[in-house]
């Protein structure tokens, strides 16, 4: 298809011999050219028939390569995802010993380090399933004090010198939201759940403005190699909005970032009023994020009905009904958006509740949303579409999660659980991320992981609940066309449009014709945003860093 372009332009760029596939409102277009003009905006896609209409265009040949829309991440956390890479990880450890001996190697290193911290354990990877204990970190460090986040974000284990400086004892009341989990004498075991990690994480050292910017810097080339133009930053405060004003003033924000101010009243009060274009359309803060619920694997989110596996808990409500209300409706009511993180049914319905009420009843033009969306009433899942509220869902976060899932909700409540089909079906809109560093944060896994609902090795054989699963074309839509509207960007990003900014990703492999088991394998060449190039692939070496 050859589309119409003014007779005569400015400076342009040809990218050429590729095989290039969009998203638009009635499908996937395919292209082979794609003109670019000076100020990095389309001009048009079509076939060769255009190299004709630009005989003095820089030539940009893509030797036969695959060109995709640049990839959006709606849900992520890119200052932790920086500053993970300076303390200890301990995603994928297999079982506690292992997660101990990356924890020694990497205190041994460290030693003047005044807290040894770091992210990532998931004791349901482990042979016994269990939580771990102060005790067991006391037994390598009990000088300095320990802090280890789980790779949920939810949890948090500690050695007794942290729980001695937080003054955390037996007599310690769990906050609202929060438990201390206590062993069998009533002492605290070193696992805190929720809001109760701000008893010891509001001991930790200050983070400066400097160390923000850093971790930043540090995450940004790592996110634009895997394919990233667009993240939308699920949860910052005031220090960190000013650093990504600064980073765009200076014109060092590599990234477009869509930011979600963390909830809490004073942040919000601080920004006003959405800030929307801020640095050549590379920042936007115009959302709010709040909480309904906790996570699944630390049995933090909020059930209706008990858990299948501890029924003597329903999980941990963040708020009351009211309360959740209240802070939608301050937050609609200054002009931002609101997602909402909801991962159990109750959560999901409270939140739903909340923007029913605030929305009174309709879909609002600020295109609510809850974050996760995991595990839905059947009853509540019709309410997305009805109340025009965005589900920006995780697709690795199903596969995950796949090895413990049902154990916590059981055979019925299941149905309702990472249903993306189902809430395809119903007309609702699903805006796809990964919530990186809890996940990896490369978008082609979670591409994979909603076409085949399947772990990375294969399993399980024909996916897990595979009734469920995204197209191809659905699954590209989530990370780019359906990610920019859930940012009200749809009209200038999302798609390879005239008039849209030339956010492109150059691949290896034809997404929509390889192998299933091979999405999850395709290489990013190169990266551009604006029409300009902001990564390019190194080769092999790289690739072993990755």
């Amino acid at each position: 298809m050859l589309l119409v372009v003014p007779a005569s332009v400015g400076a342009v760029s040809i990218v050429s011999n590729v095989e290039g596939h969009t998203p638009v409102a009635d499908g996937i277009r395919t292209f082979t050219v794609m003109v670019v003009d000076d100020g990095g905006k389309i001009l048009a896609t079509g076939d060769e028939a255009l190299l004709a209409r630009f005989p003095d265009a820089v030539r940009i040949d893509g030797r036969g390569n695959f060109v995709l829309p640049g990839l959006i991440d709606t849900h992520a956390h890119v200052l932790s995802f920086g500053i993970a890479k300076t303390r200890v990880d301990l995603v994928g450890t297999g079982s506690l010993e292992e997660a101990l001996a990356r924890l020694d190697r990497y205190a041994r290193s460290n030693p003047d380090e005044a807290w040894v911290l770091g992210r990532g354990w998931n004791q349901e990877l482990w042979p016994e399933r269990r939580f771990p204990r102060a005790g067991d970190l006391d037994a390598l460090i009990d000088e300095r004090p320990v802090w280890l986040r789980r790779i949920d974000g939810h949890a948090g284990w500690a050695n007794s010198r942290a729980l001695e400086i937080s003054g955390i004892s037996r007599d310690t009341p769990d906050p609202e939201g929060g438990r201390i989990l206590r062993d069998e004498n009533g002492d605290a075991t070193g696992i805190l759940i929720d809001k109760a990690m701000a008893l010891i994480e509001d001991r930790l050292p200050a983070t400066t403005r400097d160390d923000i910017r850093r971790a930043v810097e540090l995450a940004i080339p790592t996110l634009l190699s895997f394919g990233l133009t667009g993240v939308h930053d699920a949860g910052i405060d005031r220090e960190q909005a000013e650093v990504y004003r600064a980073m765009a003033d200076d014109g060092a924000l590599d990234l477009r970032i869509y930011a979600m101010i963390a909830g809490a009243a004073e942040n919000l009060d601080a920004i006003g009023k959405p800030i929307r274009r801020y640095g050549n359309d590379r920042l936007e803060i115009a959302s709010v994020k709040l909480y309904s619920d906790g996570a699944l694997g630390s049995r933090g989110a909020a059930m209706i009905e008990p858990y299948h596996d501890e029924p003597a808990s329903r999980g941990l409500p963040f708020w009351t009904q009211d309360q959740l209300e209240g802070f939608v409706a301050k937050a609609n009511g200054m002009g931002f958006q609101v997602g909402i993180h909801a991962i159990g049914d109750l959560g999901n319905r409270m939140s739903l509740d909340a923007f029913d009420r605030v929305q009174r009843g309709r879909p609002s033009p600020l295109r609510n949303r809850i974050e996760h969306a995991q595990v839905i009433s059947l009853e509540d899942l019709p309410r997305f579409r009805a109340l025009g509220v965005i589900a920006a869902m995780q697709p690795t976060h199903a596969t995950s999660d796949m090895n413990m899932a049902e154990n916590r909700v059981g055979p019925e409540r299941i149905a309702g659980a990472y249903a993306w089909r189902r809430l395809l079906d119903s007309g609702a809109v699903i805006a796809a991320g990964s919530d990186f560093p809890i996940e990896h944060a490369n978008p082609f896994h979670g591409l994979y992981a909603a076409v085949s609902r399947q772990s990375r090795d294969g399993k399980p054989e024909g996916g897990w609940y595979a009734d469920q699963a995204m197209t191809r074309a659905e699954a590209l839509r989530s990370f780019t066309l359906d990610a920019a509207y859930a940012a009200h960007q749809e009209d200038r990003l999302g798609s390879l449009e005239p008039g849209k900014w030339a956010d492109f990703i150059i691949v290896d492999r034809n997404y929509f014709d390889v192998p299933v088991d091979q999405i999850d394998d395709i290489r990013v060449l190169e990266t551009w945003i604006g029409g300009k190039r902001v990564y390019a692939y190194a080769g092999p070496a790289e690739a072993a860093k990755q």
